[in-house]
């Protein structure tokens, strides 16, 4: 951190005295950034495939033509121009670390002077173009590039691994009663829900040892959950369930994306589908389930009344997985919301994820064969479904406040 700010320092303090000439002010400005062995301020942005490096040359002509025919420069109003924008877009993030906004602050600086003194230059402005094999580009394609860029992996792990989190209770988020005192036992490694929100936690968690790029499968992140490592808060996924399907899913981009798996655009997974997912703290209970559901993965999808239309409506609002506690004839599990992207139900669940008291559909879908323990990517779909039950929802949050249905009355 000491060379980066060092850095930052060194070419802020250059602005003063820079030269006027395009070449001046590349070899004192732009030439520090290009030989530091530090990563630019592009990694606020981005988990991999981009430096700020990537788009300098050793030569002041060849780097401005290469911006230039990129359409990366304007030429008659220098001070738009794109890599300046690319540049200034870590702004957006007023809690970005200092180290970032000081390196940024100089990268910026830097070039707008470079670019100035360019633009003022006949002889740069009329210069050949560039071949597009000498031009300076990051080595991946832009597709990979906006993958890899920290706001589309923060929707990715939105609707994914913090849709997921109360599965996980507050024996992980950072500040609850529970979780100060596993603290004091484990260490503050057991905090890894932030309570600053999804982007804190998404940033810890991509930094710390609970995953593991090279060998994704093996992240403590997944191995504790699913029992196949010691963890004090005893199973909270099976294998192919809500849970383990969202960390997988999100654990596995990670992985591709730090371990540079991604070098073209069919390299990446496909775009995700569906609703989009609210984690609650609310409970849903089945109580006297059938023998024939022992121990078995259970998925139950909540269908809301259409007062409108006098009928259910046709795509769940709500769901949960988990297996029954056969000996108990016992179902129960937090539920998630769905709602489709940009609807107003989704606004209405990104600002307060509750569902009203009222009259409900439950469906239930069995796994009777254990297919999900196979093949940890299979759905449950009709063939498993085991019947369904009207029921009043209360959804009030808490364990000791359950919504509770009676499995016994489920019927196709």
């Amino acid at each position: 951190m000491r060379h980066i700010l060092g850095l930052a320092l060194l070419l802020s303090g250059l602005s003063v005295h820079a030269a006027d000439t395009p070449e001046q002010v590349f070899e004192s400005r732009i030439l520090p950034i290009f030989k530091s062995p530090n990563p630019s301020s592009c990694v606020q942005c981005h988990l991999a495939s981009v430096d700020l490096k990537d788009y300098i040359l050793p030569s002041a002509e060849k780097t401005f033509r290469s911006l230039r025919d990129q359409g990366l420069i304007d030429l008659d109003a220098p001070d738009k121009s794109k890599i300046l924008a690319l540049i200034a877009m870590g702004n957006r993030d007023p809690k970005a670390p200092a180290v970032h906004a000081a390196n940024r602050k100089a990268e910026l600086e830097a070039f707008a002077a470079w670019i100035k003194a360019c633009a003022g230059d006949e002889k740069l402005r009329v210069s050949p173009k560039l071949e597009a094999t000498e031009q300076a580009r990051p080595a991946k394609p832009n597709e990979v590039i906006r993958h890899a860029r920290s706001d589309r992996l923060l929707e990715s792990f939105e609707r994914t691994v913090w849709a997921m989190r109360f599965r996980c209770m507050s024996c992980h988020t950072e500040g609850t009663p529970q979780n100060d005192k596993h603290v004091k036992e484990f260490g503050a490694k057991v905090a890894w829900v932030k309570k600053a929100g999804a982007k804190a936690t998404m940033d810890y968690l991509i930094a710390s040892k609970l995953i593991d790029p090279a060998d994704p499968e093996e992240s403590l992140l997944l191995l504790k959950p699913l029992g196949k490592v010691k963890h004090e808060g005893g199973i909270k996924f099976a294998l192919g369930d809500q849970g383990h399907k969202a960390f997988r899913e999100w654990i596995d981009d990670v992985a591709a994306i730090k371990s540079g798996k991604y070098t073209k655009a069919a390299d990446l997974p496909k775009p995700s589908e569906g609703p989009l997912k609210f984690g609650t703290e609310a409970w849903l209970k089945l109580t006297d389930t059938p023998p024939a559901w022992a121990d078995k993965l259970v998925q139950v999808d909540v269908y809301a009344w259409d007062e409108t239309r006098r009928a259910w409506e046709t795509k769940p609002i709500a769901t949960s997985d988990r297996k029954v506690w056969g000996k108990g004839k016992l179902w129960q599990h937090t539920i998630a919301l769905l709602a489709e992207p940009g609807s107003t139900r989704a606004k209405s669940f990104a600002a307060r994820a509750t569902l009203s008291p009222g009259k409900y559909l439950l469906k239930v879908y069995v796994d009777a064969d254990g297919k999900l323990e196979k093949d940890w990517q299979a759905k449950l779909g009709e063939g498993d479904f085991a019947g369904q039950v009207e029921i009043r929802g209360t959804w009030k949050e808490g364990y000791s406040q359950m919504t509770v249905a009676d499995g016994g009355k489920v019927k196709k």
